[in-house]
């Protein structure tokens, strides 16, 4: 009883659900000691915590040795659990191995049509996953997993059901054409710059942008400078003028500096030791003694 199908189940693909795994896998997975103790009795909710548990993904390992996913997906077969429950472990992003086991199972039980719809949204998902086969484990990722799924014929030592091709599906019965993620992208890029050139048709955004443009009124040798650096330029351009000012040698005649009276006159007077006189101040020196004397 542990190894037929549960009453009442729907052949797929024109047989019975767990034929679709060869029948010298199936047999080996019959004797293994995991199917044995792990996976009797398991219903619909209960293979979640088994799936959860799993470490890897494939088919055959050592000694034709069955893995643990094998036999999960041959209590799938068995089960054959609705529709809506397998979405729901589809949903379920944190546990990628039971994502991967639902996958799986997908592609083998379900029409064309609908493997192409659940699958490939699926290919966003880049995390990676452990594969057992014989030799050892290999690393692949979610993504590769999938497009395996929807492209090769054999995966996971398991000889998948004929997929119609996607150009077929997509002239006979109206399957939408695949969108790439590079598409997406670059689509969602112009829908931002829709979204910035409708705000910038605001009036106030036409006020700024007309403001951007009208020319600065600095000069340009002080724009995008720092207070001290144009403190520095000035200074500098002062010291280059002082610089070139030609300095003579000689002391200067002007008035501020003969005049003895006038403050900041720190410099020695030159006074002549033969002092000249000008004529008129002797015929006024003279006038003045024959006043004096005329007096007397």
């Amino acid at each position: 009883m542990a190894n037929s199908t549960v009453r009442g189940a729907l052949s797929i693909h024109g047989g019975n659900p767990q034929f679709l795994i060869e029948k010298v896998i199936r047999a080996r997975i019959y004797e293994c000691l995991y199917w044995k103790e792990h996976c009797f009795a398991l219903n619909a909710e209960s293979i979640i915590d088994k799936a959860i548990e799993l470490k890897a993904i494939g088919g055959v390992h050592d000694r034709q040795t069955p893995t643990d996913f094998m036999c999960l997906t041959l209590k799938l077969l068995q089960l054959q659990p609705e529709k809506e429950i397998l979405f729901e472990y589809l949903l379920a992003e944190e546990f990628k191995y039971l994502r991967a086991l639902a996958a799986f199972y997908i592609r083998l039980t379900f029409r064309s049509m609908e493997i192409y719809e659940l699958l490939e949204p699926l290919m966003k998902d880049y995390r990676k996953l452990r594969i057992r086969q014989v030799g050892g484990y290999t690393m692949t990722h979610f993504d590769e997993f999938i497009d395996q799924l929807l492209t090769e014929d054999r995966v996971c030592d398991i000889i998948l059901p004929r997929l119609t091709q996607r150009s077929v599906l997509e002239e006979t019965e109206g399957l939408p054409p695949r969108k790439s993620l590079l598409d997406e992208e670059v689509d969602a890029e112009k829908e931002q710059d829709e979204g910035r050139s409708e705000a910038g048709s605001e009036p106030g955004a036409k006020r700024q942008r007309m403001l951007s443009r009208t020319p600065s009124r600095t000069p340009p040798s002080s724009r995008g400078s720092s207070p001290d650096l144009r403190r520095r330029r000035s200074r500098s351009a002062s010291e280059s003028t002082d610089g070139g000012r030609y300095m003579s040698r000689s002391p200067s005649r002007s008035r501020s500096h003969s005049v003895s009276g006038e403050e900041g006159d720190t410099r020695k007077r030159y006074i002549s030791r033969s002092p000249s006189v000008s004529p008129d101040r002797e015929l006024a020196a003279l006038e003045a003694e024959e006043r004096i004397d005329g007096d007397v």
